[in-house]
């Protein structure tokens, strides 16, 4: 099985892979989609579509997992939730089954506290999958955390 963890952004859309392979979870890839505020939001939203659906056809993940998004009053609030439906219209159209999970969820199953730190919450990551060094950049590394819980939600604990 391969699932795809994805953290939503416009900016940057952290994303990573996973495989269970004989009950291990094994990471291939992970990373960050970035997009430039230099261009125009729709060039950026559609740089979003394209990477993403080379990622899914370079890896053929089977799950996706994707942060839900909170609300806040924020001027980037709008440009975000429209990136994330654009990470949902590419995952529909791959008929790949998309579960969401809230960052407190994250937390709760990655750490053990729904109000765990982002350090609780890397170590976290690096303890599942085994990394002598953090994935980086941070946005990745929430990505895996995502797709961590996924697995954690399919029994791969």
């Amino acid at each position: 099985m391969r699932i795809i963890g994805i953290d939503p952004g416009l900016a940057r859309v952290g994303y990573g892979i996973i495989e269970i392979e004989n009950e291990k979870k094994i990471l291939l890839d992970c990373g960050i989609i970035e997009t430039s505020k230099d261009k125009k939001e729709e060039d950026r939203l559609y740089e979003i579509f394209k990477d993403l659906n080379e990622l899914i056809n370079y890896w053929n993940p089977n799950l996706a997992a994707v942060e839900k998004f909170f609300f806040y009053k924020s001027s980037t609030t709008i440009s975000v939730v429209q990136a994330r439906g654009v990470i949902m219209m590419v995952l529909a159209s791959k008929k790949i089954h998309v579960s969401e999970y809230s960052p407190a969820q994250i937390k709760l199953t990655i750490a053990g506290s729904g109000k765990a730190s982002k350090k609780e919450v890397l170590d976290a990551v690096m303890y599942y999958l085994e990394l002598n060094n953090p994935p980086k950049p941070d946005d990745s590394a929430d990505a895996l955390a995502i797709a961590l819980t996924k697995l954690n939600e399919e029994g791969f604990n």
